[in-house]
């Protein structure tokens, strides 16, 4: 993970909470990770003792002004992409990997690989932690399959992917994929037939067949993408995968590559950039755009040249060939991290973990436009997601 600027995270403030909420098809619920144990300063990222992680519930039935409608006390890590999390298809459970913890060394703190996977029901009134399931190491980046069924799990320490069926509300760890290097995210075609898996230590992306809960890797079908490929996302029809870089360091632009998903040998069509650090990354449900939060170098020491205090966020065209087009910039808060969409692909949420804060925009115009909505967070956002589509 890239390193990151100052934030201590706070206690959850009940304020925020809205414990007599009626419990909902979580069609328009987004899950955000708050991390304490890592905080930043003009010397860059230093790890200290645990405290107050929590994963909220965010209600966004009204998109323009969201709410939170739940806190849940859990571990929440920063040390991977924002992508940790993630709600089912049909709205009813949320999903929640704990990548690492952090652990005393002598006097100072580090991290340590967790294997949790957390499993909450978000048609509890109020939600409620109902599993925790052992999956493999470190794991990071998840996804869930549209049909609902399955999810995956890159492992960067374990270097395999968990394979994880979802029966109801049980969720079971039913296999783990050997990939022989560290896995930091993943995404599943809408189809559920095929996976792709981004190895960021060695600048791949894997694809994975899916048969049920048989998945199986092909090491000769690996692409090669950017330096430190670290976050993957797949349009909504299934034909394109992107995968997010962050590895050119400074102030450089980091690489977007466009996979063809289809037929027997997936390939690059086109290569793109946005920025530095495009970390969070997401397409709208309608398939029309992307949006990525670019850390700058917000995530850098202060004495650096190219460290920035805030980040921003970048509105792309997505063409019928997959082609990645920038059409607009708007600044945002420091660190940014997490992003995900409304329902009708309309508005867009950003999370800065350095401000502790959410803010709000709006796709009009055929440009990305901010409201003056900005949602204070109990916490340093790490990650955030909303429903598998």
């Amino acid at each position: 993970m890239t390193s990151k600027r100052i934030g201590l995270a706070v206690g959850i403030a009940g304020a925020f909470l809205a414990l007599g909420h009626t419990a909902q098809a979580a069609a328009t619920d987004v899950l955000i990770g708050l991390d304490s144990k890592i905080v930043y300063g003009p010397e860059g990222q230093k790890f200290v003792q645990p405290g107050a992680d929590a994963v909220l519930v965010m209600d966004i039935s009204d998109p323009a002004h969201p709410r939170i409608r739940a806190s849940l006390a859990l571990v929440n890590s920063l040390l991977g992409p924002p992508t940790n999390l993630q709600i089912t298809p049909n709205g009813r459970l949320g999903l929640v990997a704990n990548s690492v913890n952090s652990v005393q060394d002598g006097e100072a703190w580090k991290a340590a690989p967790d294997d949790k996977l957390y499993v909450i029901d978000l048609d509890a009134a109020p939600p409620k932690l109902i599993d925790t399931v052992t999956v493999g190491k470190q794991p990071s980046g998840l996804a869930i399959s549209r049909k609902g069924d399955l999810a995956l799990i890159a492992n960067r320490a374990g270097k395999s992917v968990s394979v994880v069926s979802i029966e109801g509300t049980t969720v079971r760890a039913v296999a783990e994929v050997p990939m022989g290097n560290a896995v930091a995210g993943v995404a599943i075609t809408p189809d559920g037939n095929r996976a792709f898996a981004v190895m960021n230590l060695v600048n791949k992306v894997a694809v994975l067949t899916i048969d049920g809960d048989r998945v199986t890797y092909d090491k000769a079908l690996d692409i090669p993408a950017g330096v430190n490929p670290y976050n993957i996302d797949i349009t909504p029809d299934g034909r394109y995968a992107v995968a997010s870089a962050t590895g050119a360091g400074g102030n450089n632009g980091d690489a977007l590559t466009v996979i063809d998903t289809a037929g027997p040998h997936p390939h690059i069509v086109s290569l793109t950039t946005a920025g530095a650090g495009p970390e969070g990354f997401a397409f709208s449900p309608d398939g029309k755009w992307a949006v990525i939060p670019l850390l700058l170098g917000s995530s850098l020491k202060y004495k650096d040249w190219a460290y920035t205090k805030n980040g921003e966020a970048v509105l792309l065209s997505v063409g019928k060939q997959g082609e990645l087009q920038v059409v607009n910039r708007l600044a945002v808060g420091g660190l940014p991290e997490g992003v995900a969409f409304s329902p009708n692909s309309e508005y867009v949420y950003i999370s800065n973990f350095n401000d502790q804060n959410l803010q709000v925009f709006r796709i009009a115009g055929g440009k990305l436009t901010a409201t003056e909505v900005m949602l204070k967070l109990p916490g340093q956002p790490a990650s955030m997601r909303a429903l598998a589509r």
